[in-house]
């Protein structure tokens, strides 16, 4: 592996290059200022994974607490606590072994009792005043998540959501509930007490919009491919991981479910890939810049695209041609946390598998767009390819369709067609001119076409 390139994402890769640029091994007494060094000295170049190896004994369970405590009180000698993925057991040249993974593309510069370390070669070099100020301007201030909000209290947590997400956690968790919550970030220390973070706040407030006004999602579906004054909004206020999980509830409740024309082939599928439409939103969540008011996160949702429209430029040194190979964590805090929950695979932030997952479907790439304060990712559906199989319910709300109607779509939904006789035999108590009504004002709102003629005429969906 070259030094000079961003180190793989795989744990394998990195262990099978052994002792070096992006791997240390250690004994599993190594002392926690040895284990912060070498933790901040990865942090503070391209990322890595210390190894620590465990001695074979019949007490093996004890060496993993021991060794786990010690990269506990190591990740804290940092300064700031450097927040770490769960370490895992694995097996490192014949031997068992604790393995950390230290990302790459972090926002701070990390520094042990004063000191700032970084990786040379296979050792950890304390940085120059030069190399300090060079790593100062290129990692940026502290990030707007680590600050805490005025008046937050540990009341405004909510501990059911906060149960949760440590029993999603397996390995790090600390001795108690706030313990975990700082050296996940989510807590700060002010004078002598612990208060949440904007993190916390974000991620398990209980009313989150008290202390950062903008941070909701709307989420719009319109009828066409422009704006108009028909469409259905949700204004999504919650925690971060329910936003996530309520915005993909309305993405997925307005997206058609059909056949894609694939050849002679018929492949029965939703409009769009259902993973690269949760990347979507994940990234969204994920990097945006809370610190702007006035804007949120802005899902628009059109007959041919959807738009996710983020606040906050593209951070660091990533930019739109290097977007798919670049890392860089605005919101670390959030990032990790999202990923002990299991919405995103801690350094591979789903660019490169939102496009594989639209191009594996036949779809165009995602569009990347930054804009002046913002960040615009576009999935293109299928145009003319798609064929919907049922008709859109949320669709019908906005046309005022009669109960008559909506029967008849659901018939067709069930059907796949529909006579005038049928439709007649659906209302019997109805007169055939107002049957020869009700379908003739579904054509023309577009949701029916008329085959045929005569005795011969039955509708489908358009």
């Amino acid at each position: 592996m070259n030094p000079d390139d961003s180190p793989a994402d795989d744990l394998e890769a990195l262990l099978a290059e052994g002792r070096g640029p992006f791997v240390e091994i250690l004994p599993a007494d190594a002392s926690p200022r040895k284990l912060a060094e070498c933790l901040a000295a990865f942090a503070n170049a391209k990322g890595g994974a210390v190894v620590l190896q465990l001695p074979a004994a019949p007490d093996a369970e004890a060496h993993v607490e021991a060794a786990r405590q010690a990269i506990r009180e190591a990740a804290l000698l940092c300064d700031p606590p450097l927040i770490l993925p769960v370490p895992r057991v694995a097996s490192v040249v014949g031997a068992t072994a604790l393995v950390v993974h230290v990302p790459g593309g972090l926002p701070r510069a990390y520094a042990v009792q004063g000191k700032f370390y970084a990786r040379d070669g296979a050792r950890n070099a304390v940085l120059g005043p030069r190399d300090v100020r060079r790593l100062m301007l290129e990692r940026g201030e502290v990030g707007f998540e680590s600050q805490v909000p005025p008046n937050a209290r540990m009341e405004d947590l909510d501990e059911a959501k906060v149960a949760r997400y440590l029993a999603a956690l397996q390995g790090l968790v600390a001795d108690t509930p706030e313990q975990t919550l700082l050296l996940r970030g989510c807590l700060a220390e002010r004078d002598g007490a612990l208060v949440p973070t904007y993190a916390g706040i974000l991620l398990f407030g209980k009313h989150p919009e008290r202390f950062c006004r903008s941070s909701e999602i709307v989420a719009v579906r319109y009828l066409g491919d422009a704006m108009d004054d028909e469409f259905v909004r949700e204004d999504i206020r919650d925690t971060l991981p329910e936003q996530i999980r309520r915005a993909e509830a309305f993405l997925v409740s307005h997206m058609r479910r059909g056949v894609r024309i694939n050849g002679l082939a018929r492949d029965e599928e939703t409009e769009y890939p259902l993973k690269a439409v949760r990347e979507a939103i994940v990234n969204a969540v994920a990097h945006r810049d809370y610190s702007i008011r006035g804007d949120s996160i802005r899902i628009a949702m059109f007959s041919n695209r959807i738009e996710f429209y983020s606040p906050g430029r593209l951070p660091g040194h990533v930019t739109i041609q290097n977007i798919v190979d670049e890392r860089f964590s605005r919101n670390e805090v959030i990032v990790q946390v999202l990923s002990d929950l299991g919405f995103i695979e801690r350094l591979g932030y789903g660019i490169d598998r939102m496009i594989r997952l639209m191009t594996e479907r036949g779809l165009p790439a995602p569009e990347f767009q930054e804009t002046a304060n913002g960040f615009k990712v576009t999935l293109h559906g299928p145009a003319g390819r798609f064929v919907a199989t049922r008709p859109d319910a949320r669709k019908w709300q906005l046309l005022n369709l009669n109960p008559r109607q909506q029967q008849a779509l659901e018939y067709i939904a069930e059907n796949g067609r529909i006579t005038n006789r049928e439709f007649q035999e659906l209302s019997p108590d109805v007169s055939p001119e107002t049957i020869r009504r009700d379908l003739a004002d579904l054509v023309d709102k577009g949701l029916l076409l008329k085959i045929g003629e005569k005795r011969a005429t039955y509708y489908i969906l358009k």
